[in-house]
């Protein structure tokens, strides 16, 4: 699988598994929802103070797979490097999120009060690598 062909699954499933490493080498592995922004970058929502965050500026190698809303069926995962987005950068990607997952907010200037108070930031992933190749 080319990595456009995992993204178009990503743009159509934004339930994912993130995983990343944690200081003593183990994974971490985390449920998240996820978009694609316009630049091909996989887009996730989530606190600063989250283990993955740290986890992410230790390390910023990452692997993400999107599932179906069936679960079984067709999946896609991609590998890549992982940066943060802190504010005030990052509002405007935590919109783009919103929309692409949940669709139009009916406030936008409460939401944006609400990614402030929860410090919220964006981990934007640079896909290098995609698979599935083969069905198991």
């Amino acid at each position: 699988m080319d990595i456009a062909d995992a993204l178009e699954d990503f743009r159509h499933n934004h339930r994912a598994v993130l995983v990343t490493r944690r200081r003593e080498g183990r994974l971490q592995i985390s449920p998240v929802v996820q978009a694609v922004g316009d630049d091909g970058r996989v887009l996730i929502s989530t606190r600063s103070r989250a283990m993955k965050v740290r986890n992410i500026t230790r390390d910023p190698s990452v692997s993400i797979c999107a599932l179906n809303d069936a679960f079984f069926g067709k999946w896609a995962q991609i590998d890549g490097t992982a940066t943060i987005v802190e504010m005030p950068e990052a509002m405007a990607l935590l919109r783009f999120t919103y929309v692409q997952v949940a669709g139009e907010h009916p406030d936008w200037g409460e939401f944006e009060r609400d990614m402030v108070a929860q410090g919220r930031v964006v981990i934007a992933i640079k896909p290098e690598s995609a698979g599935p190749d083969v069905a198991g």
